[in-house]
């Protein structure tokens, strides 16, 4: 499989047509995989909670478009900002096991995700209300 501009084209076109504004395409066969890799294309109005993953750190690459990824303390206060958009060289972020974390999407944009599986949903306690 090539993973190309129309690959992302297609998942962006899925991302606008979805209710939440947001579709995953996974790389990795199956939830189980030791490895989960996927593209998620996000569009500006996705909502995304607060949230952390307990027992795997995650790391985003962003191959277009522009995102800020937000860190919070336990108490849902901002602790870090990273304004990632390719044509400023920020490609990037590592995300640290545990770390609360959120998004905001300010244009178009596909990230390459990837954190330690198998997957596991988001349970109650890993999500911050502020």
């Amino acid at each position: 499989m090539i993973l190309d501009k129309a690959l992302l084209d297609s998942i962006t076109t899925k991302a606008r047509e979805s209710e939440r504004l947001r579709m995953n395409y996974n790389l990795h066969d199956s939830l189980d995989a030791k490895a989960q890799r996927l593209f998620n294309a996000l569009e500006p109005g996705t909502e995304l909670p607060i949230h952390r993953h307990q027992h795997t750190a995650e790391t985003y690459i962003l191959l277009r478009g522009r995102i800020d990824v937000l860190f919070y303390d336990d108490y849902g206060n901002l602790t870090k900002r990273y304004e990632l958009d390719p044509e400023r060289s920020n490609y990037g972020v590592h995300i640290p096991k545990g770390q609360w974390h959120t998004l905001t999407v300010h244009e178009s944009a596909v990230i390459f995700e990837v954190k330690d599986g198998p997957y596991a949903p988001l349970e109650p306690c890993d999500i911050l209300t502020i």
